[in-house]
C-alpha cells in the first residue's frame, strides 16, 4: 500500500517536472520568433514611412518638373516676342536711316543753293534808298513817308532781281526793350504798306529793328532826334553780268 502510494507521488512529480520543461520550452521557442515578427512590424513601419516619403518627393519633383516646364515655354515666349521686337526696331532702325540719308542729301543740295546764293549777294549793289520819318513814340506813315516809299518802288518796276531791307530805328531817349520794340514796328509799318499797296514779294523783304544803334545825328537836340527816328528802305538789284547766278533766297 505504501510502496503503491510512494509510486503514484513520483509519477505525479515526474508529470510536474516534465509540464515545467515544456512550458519553458515553448518560451523558449516563441521569444525568438516574437521578436523576429516584432522586428518585422517595425521594419514593415519604416519601409512604409519610406514609401510615403518616397511618394512625396517624387509628388514634389513632378509639381517643380512641371513648374520649370512652364517656366521655361513663359521663356521660350518671352524670347521669341523679344526677337520679334528686335526685329522690327531693326526694320525701324533701317527706315530711319535711308530717311536720314535723303535728308543729308537734300541738306547738301541746299547747301549748295545757299552757298551760291551767299556768293552772288556780293554782286548785288543798292540801286535806291528812301528814308521815311516817324514822330516821337509813333509807327505809324505820315502821308510824306508813303510818299517816298511809292517813289521807291517806282524805280524797282520791271526789275525781277532785287531785294528789299528794312532797318528800323529809335532815338535814344527810352529804355531798350521798349525801343527794340519801337524799331521793329516801325519797319514792319514799312513793310505792310510795300506788301499790301505795291505787291512787294514778302519773300524778297528783310526786317530788322535796331533801336537806338547807328544814329545819324548824335547831337542830343530835337532835330537830331528826329533825324533818329527813321526807317532806312534799301533795294538791293543784281547786274546783268551776275543774272545767271539766280536771285538770293530772302524773307
Amino acid at each position: 500500500m505504501k510502496a503503491s502510494l510512494a509510486a503514484a507521488i513520483l509519477a505525479a512529480g515526474a508529470l510536474l517536472a516534465t509540464g515545467c520543461a515544456t512550458k519553458k520550452y515553448v518560451q523558449a521557442t516563441e521569444a525568438p520568433i516574437q521578436a523576429k515578427a516584432d522586428q518585422a512590424s517595425q521594419q514593415g513601419t519604416q519601409n512604409a514611412t519610406q514609401i510615403k516619403t518616397t511618394q512625396d518627393q517624387l509628388k514634389e519633383l513632378d509639381e517643380k518638373t512641371a513648374t520649370g516646364i512652364d517656366r521655361a515655354n513663359e521663356k521660350a515666349g518671352a524670347a521669341e516676342h523679344d526677337a520679334q521686337d528686335a526685329g522690327n526696331h531693326a526694320n525701324d532702325a533701317a527706315k530711319e536711316a535711308g530717311v536720314a540719308v535723303q535728308k543729308s542729301d537734300q541738306n547738301t543740295t541746299a547747301l549748295a543753293s545757299l552757298r551760291d546764293s551767299v556768293a552772288s549777294l556780293d554782286d548785288y549793289q543798292v540801286q535806291t534808298s528812301a528814308t521815311v520819318t516817324f514822330a516821337t513814340n509813333r509807327d505809324h506813315l505820315t502821308t510824306e513817308a508813303e510818299a517816298s516809299l511809292d517813289k521807291l518802288v517806282q524805280d524797282i518796276q520791271g526789275n525781277k532781281r532785287f531785294f528789299v531791307a528794312v532797318e528800323g530805328f529809335t532815338d535814344s531817349r527810352g529804355g531798350r526793350a521798349y525801343n527794340d520794340a519801337l524799331s521793329r514796328r516801325r519797319a514792319e509799318a514799312v513793310v505792310q504798306y510795300l506788301v499790301s499797296k505795291h505787291d512787294v514779294p514778302v519773300y524778297r523783304v528783310h526786317v530788322i529793328g535796331l533801336g537806338p544803334d547807328k544814329p545819324v545825328d548824335e547831337a542830343h537836340t530835337a532835330a537830331a532826334r528826329a533825324k533818329n527816328r527813321r526807317v532806312e528802305v534799301k533795294v538791293y538789284t543784281a547786274p546783268t553780268v551776275a543774272a545767271t547766278a539766280g536771285p538770293p533766297s530772302a524773307k
